[in-house]
């Protein structure tokens, strides 16, 4: 037993926690006081006073609370707003979903057709086997602006009406970074690949209003609290951290946030980080985020050799060595990490390169961090733990992507989604969702890791590579004290400790005990963060 004698505002008994404490990493009570964990033990009736409230649970597994330590949350909170075309399963679904919203859509207040977005179509599951058009579109919407991102994020198809708004000609130059695909007589096809080349197109859109905004963040923090989340490490753009600190500032953040600033940031990130108002374990820049390539479902993450099939396409790398290093050195100066979007070998070998020339010896206030690391040359496992840099993976990607990865990667997806390797060596593993790229349910990446099949029972036997699983208790670890630790968080986060702060989650399920096949149906029934319930069926 630990603990102090003063008395708790709740304790929880008849608990199965699993702490992710070394020194007691099992306990069936857990004491809270102030936010904070006063004590865990077996017998707390030390602390129980007059206004205590005692929950029993029945037995019921606890751990800490989860963190998504890779997420878009803004873009996930607003895709209510956006066409869902995740479960378009061929080219004709996608334009008959975009066709019943053209129908359907009111001119803009100022009598200009509105803009249809749309997300999450993938040409991988379609039997037409290729990438939209802007003439497939235009059968369909001719006359409103469509502008759609793709399921990996790193391409967008737009039409004709959408083209024109942004200027893009034949005579458009392709964008540093990034690629306008085009017809064989050089015109534009729609297809617009990477942030520079889309962004284009996606700066003409209207953006929503605060409020708009800030009421859908409210409302998905609601959704990741029935999940569990009790934090998140936010990758996306500049008008999300300004929402974060409105939230924050009227006492309305439902997560807690540490925010990775984009490049275009980085003069201001150290400055941002230093002088942050209010209460820091809620709302903290986590560092400089930083793009070096495309991803494997449009075809862009950079390789080391050509894609199988493809003996043209190596990727793009989508910042040279030397940019790379300058932000580097931005980052250091402030003593911020860089969080490098890496997919593909060469990518990762860049980021490896770069850090390993100017980042021993200076100090940061996290670590580094390679955000997915999915596919590595075996010569480059070893280097993530020599140089302290955190692999910040998405489990889910590895059994979504298998089939793509398999025709694209062939023999070289033995190193690729590696978690095993990469612990083997010492790594750090950070785990999130890549939300709304994929689910956010935590339990499915936690399945994802320890199976590396597909769900359900049927696939159970059709494991991926199956030297890379990992135990229930190392993907947990990679989304409690991993994120912590990448974050800067691990002398407050990431276990169910005295003084730690008192986040956690209360399942209907034992996952340590249950069969993995069974992990993905886990429901959560209540969600405590800073000593408070803010989710629960109990």
């Amino acid at each position: 037993m630990t603990g102090t004698m003063r008395l708790a505002d709740t304790l929880l008994v008849n608990a199965t926690a699993y702490t992710m404490d070394a020194a007691q990493p099992r306990a069936t009570e857990l004491a809270v006081a102030d936010g904070r964990i006063l004590a865990v033990g077996d017998d707390l009736r030390h602390v129980v006073g007059p206004a205590t409230e005692v929950v029993d649970l029945g037995g019921r597994c606890v751990l800490p609370g989860l963190t998504d330590s890779h997420i878009h949350f803004a873009s996930y909170a607003l895709t209510a707003r956006r066409l869902d075309l995740r479960q378009a399963a061929s080219l004709d679904d996608l334009l008959s979903a975009v066709g019943r919203r053209a129908s359907a859509a009111a001119p803009a207040p100022d009598g200009t057709p509105q803009w249809i977005e749309g997300f999450g179509w993938d040409q991988e599951r379609w039997p037409e086997g290729r990438f939209p058009s802007s003439a497939d579109l235009d059968r369909v919407a001719p006359k409103q602006p469509v502008v759609l991102r793709a399921k990996s994020g790193h391409a967008l198809v737009a039409n004709t009406a959408a083209l024109e708004r942004a200027g893009i000609t034949t005579a458009t130059p392709d964008p540093a970074g990034g690629r306008i695909g085009r017809q064989p007589n050089g015109c534009p096809d729609g297809m617009l690949f990477e942030e520079s080349a889309m962004h284009l197109v996606e700066d003409c859109v209207p953006a929503p209003s605060d409020d708009v905004l800030n009421r859908a963040l409210c409302e998905a923090f609601q959704s990741a609290w029935r999940l569990g989340l009790t934090t998140i490490h936010d990758m996306d753009e500049a008008d999300a951290f300004a929402a974060f600190q409105r939230l924050h500032l009227q006492e309305a953040l439902g997560l807690r946030v540490v925010k990775y600033l984009p490049a275009e940031m980085a003069d201001q990130a150290a400055e941002l980080s230093m002088h942050m108002p209010g209460d820091r374990n809620w709302l903290r820049v986590g560092g400089i985020k930083v793009f070096a390539d495309g991803a494997l479902g449009a075809r862009t993450a950079a390789l080391l050799a050509p894609y199988d099939g493809e003996p043209d396409n190596w990727g793009i790398l989508t910042i040279d060595e030397g940019e790379l290093r300058i932000l580097a050195e931005q980052a250091l100066a402030g003593q911020l990490p860089l969080a490098v979007h890496a997919i593909g070998d060469r990518a990762n070998r860049l980021v490896l390169d770069v850090l390993t020339e100017t980042a021993p010896g200076r100090p940061t206030r996290s670590p580094h961090r390679i955000e997915h690391a999915q596919l590595l040359h075996s010569d480059d496992i070893g280097r993530f733990a020599k140089l302290g840099i955190v692999a910040s993976m998405q489990p889910i990607h590895a059994t979504q992507d298998r089939a793509m990865a398999e025709r694209y990667w062939g023999a070289r997806c033995a190193t690729a989604y590696a978690w095993r390797s990469l612990l083997r060596v010492g790594a750090v593993l950070a785990f999130g969702s890549d939300c709304p790229v994929e689910d956010l349910n935590p339990f499915l990446g936690i399945h994802a890791a320890v199976t590396r099949s597909g769900i359900g029972r049927e696939e159970a036997g059709a494991q991926w590579y199956p030297e890379q699983c990992l135990t229930v208790g190392e993907a947990v670890i990679a989304y409690t004290l991993g994120p912590a630790l990448a974050a800067g968080l691990k002398d407050c986060a990431g276990a169910l400790a005295p003084n730690m702060l008192a986040d956690l989650v209360i399942l209907d399920r034992d996952i340590f005990e249950c069969d993995a096949t069974e992990i993905p149906e886990t429901r959560v029934l209540a969600t405590v963060i800073a000593g408070k319930f803010v989710y629960r069926e109990l």
